[in-house]
C-alpha cells in the first residue's frame, strides 16, 4: 500500500476528484455534506493499474482548516497538488504549496481539475511554473474532470508511476505513529487511525501512548483486519484499556525505549527567525503544539516545547502564525536533546557548533554508506558531483557497485523462486520484485533486469526467453478452447471449469498468455469473442435490446450481460438508456 495526502485551494474539486478515482466518500460529517466543503480529513483508497492500493489522506482547503490540513500532510511521503483549470492557482495553493515546501515533501503530482469547464492550459503552466520552484520540482501534470471522468485512467496511471518512485520505508525500524482521528467501535472500545509511515504494527504488541503501556488489541487496513501491517499504510489499531477520552489528534503510539521526548531541541529555519514572532505552533506529523522560539545563528533556533514530543534529528516539521494562520518557517530538526545555554555567548556558540553539523559528505562514502541515493539529495546537501564515474548511474539514481551487483544476484534469485512457487503467474510482478530485493524506484530494475537475464512482459519478470506455460492446466484450457470455438458464446458454466481443475489461479494465467478472456465472475471466452460478437451485433437493427443481442448471439442471459457491459467499456457499443444499445464503430 501507498499513501499520498491531496493539497489544494478550496472548491477546486479534491474531495471530487478522490470519490471519482475510489468509488468511496471521503468527506465523513454531515456538514462537510451540507455545505460542499471538506472541514476535517478524510480517508478514501483504491487500486491502481498495476495492482497496487492507494491510499488517500484528503485535506480541507478553506484557510480556516489549515491546521486540519497539516495533520493529514505532515506524515504523508507524496501531495496530489490539485489545481481547478478554470480558475487557475489561488491564494490556499499557494499557502499548501509552502506547507509542502516547509514540509520538505520531494514526491508530487499535479491534478488540474474541472477540465471540461476551462482549457487546463493555461491553469497546468501556472502552476507547474509553482510547483517547480519547490521542493516537488518538475512534476507530471493530467487533466481531469471528476464530474465527467475524463482523464481518471491516464491520472491513475500517473499516480502509479508517482508511487513506483517513492523510496521504500523503513518496515524494520520503531513504530511513530502520530493520530490523526480516534474513535470507540461498540463490542470493541478506543481505535484510532493515521498513516503508518516507518515500522511494523502487530496485533498484541506493547506501544506507549502519553507515557504509559497500551497493548493492541487489532488492526485494519483497508477495511479489513490483519496481524500484521508495515509501512506505509493507513491503518486503524483497536487499543485495549485505553478509554476514548484518553487518546486525541496529536498523540503517538510510540515503541518503548526506542524515542526521547523533547521539551527543547535545535533546528534550522528556512527563513531569518529574527522575522519571526517569538511565540508560534510547531506543526509535527498530526500534532499542532505552541513553542517559543530563542534564536541561535542567522538561520538556527531553539523551540520550546509547551508539550513534550517524539523528535529526532532529521525530522521535518513546520512553524504556523496562528494569528495570520500562514506558514511561517520550515523546520529541520538538528538536536533533540541540546545541551542547557548557562553563559553568556552561549547561543553564539551553539549557533556556531549547529552550522557545523551535517558536514558535506564524500560522494563515494556517502553513496557507499546508503547504496544508493538520488542527485537530488547529494545535491541538497552540497555534494560535488565530480566523481560519479566511480558508482552507478542510472537517470537520477548513484548506486555503490557492489550494491547494484548485490541487487542483480538477488534479483535473479527472486525471479527463479517466484517461477518454481507459482509457475502459473508467468513472473513476478514489478512491484513484488522491488520489495523482495530493496530496490528503491522500480525504474532500476530494467538495467538490472537486463545484467541478470531477465525480460519484463506484461509488468512482470521472467527468465529471458522462457515460455509462458499453463503447465498442468494445459490440458484442461486446451478442452475450453475447442469448446468455444464451436460455440464462441456459449461459455462454460462455472461447474464446468471446477470439473476441468481450473481455478481462478488458472483461468488468470491462461487470459495472461493470451489463451482465454475472463469477463467478471466465472465467464470465460475466447480473447476474439467480442469481436465476433460485433459482427452479430452489428448486424441487428439499431438500438438493440438485451433480449435481441442474447438471441442473435445465441447465448443466455449470464454470457450477454458481461459482454455487452465488455463491449460499453472498450466503446464499442454504446448504452442509450436503461433497455437500449447500439454499435458504435464497424464490426471487425
Amino acid at each position: 500500500m501507498h499513501v499520498i495526502a491531496t493539497a489544494g485551494h478550496v472548491d477546486h474539486g479534491k474531495s471530487t476528484l478522490v470519490r471519482a478515482l475510489t468509488g468511496m466518500e471521503p468527506d465523513r460529517w454531515a456538514e462537510e455534506k451540507r455545505r460542499g466543503m471538506t472541514i476535517d480529513l478524510g480517508y478514501a483508497w483504491g487500486p491502481l493499474p498495476s495492482g497496487e492500493v492507494l491510499g488517500f489522506v484528503d485535506v480541507p482547503g478553506h484557510q480556516r482548516f489549515l491546521g486540519n490540513m497539516l495533520a493529514g500532510l505532515g506524515p504523508a511521503p507524496a501531495v496530489l497538488v490539485v489545481v481547478a483549470a478554470d480558475e487557475g492557482w489561488r491564494r490556499q495553493s499557494g499557502e499548501h504549496l509552502a506547507a509542502v515546501q516547509a514540509l520538505g515533501v520531494r514526491h508530487g503530482l499535479l491534478a488540474v481539475t474541472r477540465s471540461d469547464l476551462a482549457d487546463p492550459g493555461a491553469a497546468t503552466a501556472e502552476a507547474l511554473d509553482h510547483l517547480r520552484a519547490s521542493t516537488l520540482g518538475d512534476v507530471e501534470a493530467v487533466a481531469v474532470s471528476g464530474r465527467t471522468g475524463a482523464g481518471l485512467e491516464d491520472l491513475r496511471a500517473a499516480l502509479d508511476r508517482l508511487v513506483h518512485r517513492l523510496p521504500l520505508p523503513e518496515t524494520g525500524g520503531p513504530v511513530r505513529l502520530w493520530v490523526d482521528r480516534a474513535f470507540t467501535v461498540r463490542g470493541s472500545g478506543t481505535v484510532v487511525t493515521g498513516t503508518l509511515s516507518a515500522g511494523t504494527l502487530r496485533t498484541g504488541q506493547t506501544l506507549l501512548l502519553r507515557g504509559r503501556e497500551v497493548r493492541v488489541r487489532g488492526l485494519q487496513s483497508l477495511g479489513e483486519p490483519h496481524d500484521e501491517v508495515a509501512a506505509v499504510a493507513r491503518v486503524a489499531v483497536n487499543l485495549r484499556g485505553v478509554e476514548r477520552e484518553e487518546v486525541d489528534r496529536g498523540d503517538t503510539l510510540l515503541t518503548p525505549g526506542a524515542w526521547h521526548l523533547a521539551a527543547t531541541v535545535d533546528v534550522r529555519l528556512s527563513v531569518d527567525p529574527r522575522d519571526l514572532p517569538s511565540e508560534l505552533v510547531l506543526h509535527a506529523g498530526s500534532t499542532a503544539v505552541a513553542v517559543r522560539l530563542r534564536p541561535l545563528g542567522p538561520d538556527t533556533v531553539r523551540l520550546s516545547l509547551r508539550r513534550p514530543l517524539p523528535l529526532r534529528a532529521g525530522d521535518r516539521a513546520l512553524l504556523r502564525d496562528p494569528g495570520l494562520q500562514a506558514v511561517a518557517a520550515g523546520v529541520l530538526v538538528l538536536d533533540a536533546d541540546p545541551p542547557v545555554l548557562r553563559r553568556r555567548g552561549a547561543a553564539a556558540g551553539r549557533a556556531a557548533a549547529l552550522a557545523g553539523a551535517g558536514p558535506v559528505p564524500d560522494l563515494l562514502q556517502e553513496v557507499h554508506r546508503r547504496g544508493a541515493v538520488r542527485r537530488g539529495e547529494l545535491e541538497a546537501l552540497g555534494v560535488p558531483l565530480d566523481r560519479t564515474g566511480d558508482v552507478v548511474s542510472v537517470g537520477e539514481w548513484l548506486v555503490d557497485p557492489e550494491q547494484w551487483a548485490s541487487w542483480v544476484t538477488a534479483l535473479l534469485a527472486v525471479v527463479d523462486r517466484h517461477g518454481a512457487v507459482s509457475p502459473l503467474e508467468g513472473g513476478i510482478t514489478l512491484e513484488a520484485a522491488r520489495h523482495a530485493v530493496g530496490v528503491p524506484d522500480v525504474r532500476l530494475l530494467s538495467p538490472l533486469a537486463a545484467l541478470a537475464g531477465l525480460e519484463a512482459t506484461a509488468g512482470r519478470l521472467r527468465r529471458l526467453g522462457e515460455a509462458a506455460t499453463l503447465g498442468s492446466a494445459e490440458e484442461a484450457v486446451a478442452a475450453v478452447e475447442r469448446r468455444l470455438a464451436a460455440a464462441p458464446w456459449a461459455a462454460p458454466e462455472a461447474d464446468d471449469l471446477a470439473e476441468l481443475g481450473l481455478d481462478a489461479r488458472a483461468l488468470a494465467a491462461a487470459e495472461r498468455v493470451g489463451r482465454l478472456l475472463r469477463l467478471g465472475g466465472d465467464v470465460v471466452l475466447l480473447p476474439d469473442g467480442p469481436a465476433r460478437a460485433m459482427r452479430v451485433l452489428a448486424a441487428l437493427p439499431q438500438p438493440f435490446t438485451l433480449s435481441q443481442a442474447r438471441v442473435a448471439l445465441g447465448t443466455t442471459r449470464r454470457v450477454a450481460v458481461p459482454l455487452l457491459e465488455h463491449l460499453d467499456g472498450r466503446g464499442w457499443t454504446r448504452r442509450l438508456d436503461g433497455q437500449l444499445r447500439e454499435v458504435r464503430r464497424p464490426a471487425r
